[in-house]
């Protein structure tokens, strides 16, 4: 099996996260993806206004229509700072003979080689990315270039997604504003009913 797995924080999850794994998975031919929302993100330690659990229930809910799709909890039960390498040693255990791909933001695609143990990443995991305009085409491509000197390898995808982020999402919770269109129907319910990011 190809198995995507794609990591984040998700405060919260929305459109944006859900097209990018539609497009990874149509691109890479994947047979499932695993959505796995990180328990304290290195990168975010003081984190948004959603607890870990209510991060997992909003993304339980934008996915559960797409039967490819699996949440998994294995970053929250671990506790602590979310690693990469440790969830694939453990996703590597768990589906032994399968492809991982991790896919990865622009961003961290840029950055992977300074992440915690990133020989191990490289080992058991393809890399993935696409590129948010054409001036970072070639970034990324360069970039992807060096990361196979480093024993990486690589898949760059061309594909749009919208632009939406996380942080745009809570500004409009806190002000007032309308989120319709930017997360799902069912977020959106669960946002307000519990209260987040006021």
């Amino acid at each position: 099996m190809r198995i995507g797995i794609f990591g984040g924080s998700f405060d919260p999850v929305h459109n944006g996260h859900i097209e990018l794994t539609r497009a990874f998975s149509a691109t890479l031919s994947l047979d499932k993806i695993i959505v796995i929302p990180a328990y304290i993100s290195p990168f975010k330690l003081k984190g948004g206004s959603a607890l870990p659990e209510q991060r997992f229930e909003m993304c339980r809910l934008a996915f559960e229509s797409y039967p490819d799709t699996e949440v998994s909890d294995i970053e929250l039960k671990r506790e602590g700072a979310s690693y990469t390498y440790l969830t694939l040693q453990a996703l590597s255990e768990m589906y032994k003979g399968d492809e991982l791909f991790l896919i990865t933001g622009a961003d961290s695609f840029l950055t992977i080689q300074n992440w915690k143990c990133p020989e191990e990443i490289f080992r058991l995991a393809c890399i993935c990315s696409a590129p948010r305009n054409s001036d970072d085409a070639d970034v990324l491509k360069a970039h992807a270039q060096y990361l196979h000197t480093l024993g990486a390898r690589t898949e760059l995808c061309e594909i749009k997604v919208m632009t939406v982020s996380s942080t745009e999402v809570r500004e409009r919770v806190k002000n007032g504003e309308s989120i319709k269109g930017l997360v799902p129907d069912s977020v959106e319910k669960y946002i307000y009913k519990n209260g987040l990011y006021l």
